[in-house]
């Protein structure tokens, strides 16, 4: 029993790990904004839809990847995923004509999906249901160092040795990563005996879960639109920071993050009020985004309102939780695949409007043009905290019918 116990935590921590390997390659082009522009000869709308196209690929994977984890499980599965990620950043090395790179990033976002499903699937394996949100916040909690270090660290080692350089130690990382995983995780193949397509139907049918998603997905902003790409050439341009300065700064995002997973969950899970949780996040990060646009802030007033904005954006878990108590036990495994694959989505919405904004009013080196793409993000949060609202009232609204009843 503890030689299996062992075992499950192991391939718990190279899953994690994996999360923050494909989160350092989610935000590089953050990074590497120039040097990927001027190499393709691309304007701001483009390389929007280059970074969005990563969440395209992550969600439509869901699916297939958590059904084959159920399948195959996660030793041959995370392995080729982890491949898969490797494979689609190597274009950034080799290729001459820009669609190989749009397709490599939908690669590195398909491979990415196996990331986060590997560490659904292991702590509803070997953890209580009542550990999900706390096993989870954790495992983001380690993802996100990832997320950190693709900040300044990242845009130090950038500059000092060539961004072509940096992609290609990523690149024997991910080969190292690959190797490992195939020789510790073990086959952990599903007995389960359900129909995966009346699964997928209930789930998909589910009203409260499609707009818990959906809300979620309004308030993805902060983290996918802003903290994963626009984020640094905003404080660039906006507040004149340098680029090292203002990599750091958006970085702040992910280290609030950090923390957040974990006490966010401890809030919501103390109040016994997940929603109430999210919508009071929302309001926050609303408050925050609509200040940094309104009004100039020093670079400390920024470092600690970009911490509570990530300690705030931890609402995900909350809400991918959530989720998945809308339905019966036996689907909640496929319930925060679709769930996540949902608020993902939301990555490509923000990437693609933000860019199509920036471009329009100017492009990424005019101050008004990354304001205006920016407002995206406190409007989208508006929206989000109102549907929260609102589900919050649909659920107290039995209660009250049944005590009138009576």
């Amino acid at each position: 029993m503890s030689s299996s116990r062992t075992i499950a935590w192991m391939v718990w921590i190279v899953a994690s790990v994996f999360y923050a390997y494909q989160y350092i390659l989610r935000v590089m082009p953050n990074i590497m904004l120039g040097d990927i522009m001027q190499q393709f000869n691309i304007d701001a709308a483009t390389f929007g839809q280059f970074s969005g196209v990563y969440y395209i690929g992550y969600s439509l994977m869901h699916l297939p990847i958590g059904i084959m984890l159920d399948r195959f499980g996660p030793r041959k599965v995370m392995t080729g995923c982890i491949l898969c990620t490797v494979v689609g950043i190597l274009p950034l090395l080799f290729a001459e004509h820009w669609m190989y790179p749009i397709i490599g990033r939908a690669l590195l976002g398909m491979g990415s999906s196996a990331a986060i499903l590997g560490v659904f699937k292991i702590i509803r394996m070997t953890f209580s249901e009542a550990n999900f949100p706390r096993m989870l916040s954790f495992s983001v909690t380690i993802g996100l160092m990832g997320a950190i270090y693709g900040g300044g660290p990242v845009s130090y080692m950038r500059e000092t040795f060539g961004y072509q350089d940096v992609v290609q130690v990523f690149v024997i990382m991910g080969l190292v990563l690959a190797a490992v995983t195939y020789w510790i995780v073990p086959e952990m193949q599903s007995s389960s005996e359900t129909t995966i397509k009346a699964d997928i139907f209930e789930v998909l049918g589910n009203a409260r879960v499609i707009l818990c998603c959906l809300f979620a997905g309004m308030m993805v902003g902060p983290l996918e639109g802003f903290a994963d790409v626009w984020g640094t050439a905003f404080l660039k341009q906006v507040y004149s920071f340098d680029g090292s300065v203002a990599a750091g700064l958006s970085s702040m995002i992910f280290v609030g993050m950090c923390f957040g997973a974990p006490v966010l969950s401890l809030v919501a899970d103390k109040t016994k009020n997940y929603l109430a949780t999210i919508i009071g996040a929302g309001i926050l990060m609303a408050g925050i985004f609509v200040g940094l646009l309104v009004w100039h802030f020093a670079a400390g007033a920024i470092s600690i309102s970009f911490v509570l904005v990530g300690i705030c954006c931890a609402y995900q878990i909350l809400a991918i939780y959530k989720a998945s108590t809308y339905v019966r036990a036996e689907v909640a495994g496929l319930t925060t695949a679709v769930a996540n694959m949902i608020i993902m989505i939301f990555g490509y919405i923000f990437h693609t409007t933000m860019g199509s904004i920036i471009s329009m009013m100017g492009g990424p080196t005019s101050s008004q043009a990354l304001v205006y793409g920016v407002s995206v993000i406190p409007v989208a949060l508006c929206v989000g905290v109102v549907g929260f609202a609102l589900l919050l009232l649909t659920e107290k609204a039995p209660k009250s019918v049944t005590l009138q009843g009576e």
